[in-house]
C-alpha cells in the first residue's frame, strides 16, 4: 500500500441478507465486468482515475465465520487501508459490509455524512443486537458514527416510518427532477464534512440491474444514476463502496456492469475532487 491513493478490496460476504443469497460472488463478477470499461478515459470525465491516482487491486477481505469476528475483521482490513495513507472502495458483499468500513472510517475522521443510494433505508429497527443488510444505518446513527442530519438516501421506494433524520430523496423524486438539483440538495447538505458513499445496486429498477437480492421494480435507471453521482464534484470524499451485486440472478452481466461502472466514476469523482482540492490548496499558498 506505499504510495497507493486508492485500495479496491472485495468483501465476499453475504451471511446478513434477508432475501436472496449470492452476493459473495459480486465483487468477482464486478471485476470481469469492468474488463470491458478500462480502455479509456470515462466519459465525461475530465480526469482518468487511472492516470491520476495510484490504485491497486488489493485483493479480497475473506469472511471468518463468526458473524461477529466479521465486523472486526471489515473493519480491520479497512483500517489497514486508511493508516496506511489511501481511501477504500470496497466491492460486496451483502450491504451489511458498509457498517464496518463506516466504524473504520469514523475512527480516522469522526462522524460522518454518508450518500446512500438504495431501495431501502436500512434503518430498520433490530431486534436486540442484531446487525444484518436492513439495519446497520440503524446502528450507525445510534453509534453517532454517521450524521442523518447532514446525510442523504437516494432511490428509496420502500416503507419505513422513522427516518431517524435521514434526508430521503425517493426514486420518484430522481424521476421527476433533474440529477442537477438533486446532487446540489445533497451537496448543500453535506457541506465539507467527510462524506462516505454507499451504493447498493438495487437501487437501480431492475430492468437495469436484475442481479441482486431484493430487487424493487420503479428504481433509478443507470443513467440517473450515473448523472447524480457527476454532480455531486466538491464533495470531501473520503470512501465508498459498490454492493450487493448477486451474479446467479443476473441476465447477460448487466447488473455487474453496471455495478462496474458505478465503482469506476466513483473513482473519477474521487480523482477528480482530489484534483481540485490541491489545485485550490496551490492557489491559497501562492
Amino acid at each position: 500500500l506505499a504510495g497507493v491513493d486508492v485500495a479496491v478490496s472485495g468483501v465476499t460476504l453475504d451471511i446478513a441478507t434477508t432475501n436472496r443469497p449470492g452476493a459473495r460472488l459480486g465483487p468477482r463478477a464486478i471485476r470481469n465486468a469492468s474488463l470491458s470499461l478500462a480502455w479509456e478515459r470515462p466519459w465525461p470525465w475530465r480526469v482518468d482515475p487511472l492516470a491520476a491516482l495510484r490504485v491497486v487491486d488489493y485483493g479480497d477481505c475473506a469472511p471468518v465465520n463468526d458473524h461477529l469476528q466479521d465486523v472486526a475483521h471489515i473493519e480491520q482490513h479497512v483500517a489497514h487501508i486508511i493508516e496506511a495513507g489511501a481511501a477504500s472502495l470496497l466491492l460486496g458483499g451483502d450491504h451489511f459490509i458498509a457498517y464496518p468500513s463506516l466504524r473504520a472510517h469514523a475512527v480516522a475522521y469522526g462522524t460522518i455524512s454518508l450518500i446512500h443510494f438504495d431501495a431501502h433505508t436500512d434503518t430498520w429497527l433490530p431486534s436486540g443486537k442484531d446487525i444484518n443488510h436492513g439495519t446497520m444505518f440503524y446502528h450507525a446513527a445510534h453509534e453517532n458514527i454517521v450524521n442523518p442530519a447532514t446525510s442523504t438516501q437516494i432511490g428509496i421506494r420502500t416503507v419505513n416510518e422513522d427516518t431517524l433524520g435521514f434526508n430521503i430523496i425517493s426514486a420518484a423524486d430522481v424521476h421527476q427532477t433533474s440529477g442537477s438539483i438533486i446532487a446540489a440538495q445533497i451537496r448543500e447538505r453535506v457541506k465539507d464534512t467527510p462524506v462516505y458513499i454507499t451504493f447498493d445496486i438495487d437501487c437501480l429498477d431492475p430492468a437495469f440491474a436484475p442481479g441482486t437480492g431484493t430487487p424493487v421494480p420503479g428504481g433509478l435507471s443507470t443513467f440517473q444514476a450515473l448523472n447524480i453521482i457527476r454532480e455531486l464534484r466538491g464533495i470531501n470524499l473520503i470512501g465508498m463502496d459498490v454492493v450487493e451485486v448477486a451474479p446467479a440472478y443476473d441476465h447477460a452481466e448487466i447488473t455487474a456492469l453496471a455495478a462496474a461502472q458505478i465503482a469506476i466514476e466513483l473513482l473519477c469523482l474521487f480523482a477528480e475532487n482530489r484534483a481540485e482540492s490541491s489545485a485550490k490548496n496551490a492557489a491559497d499558498d501562492a
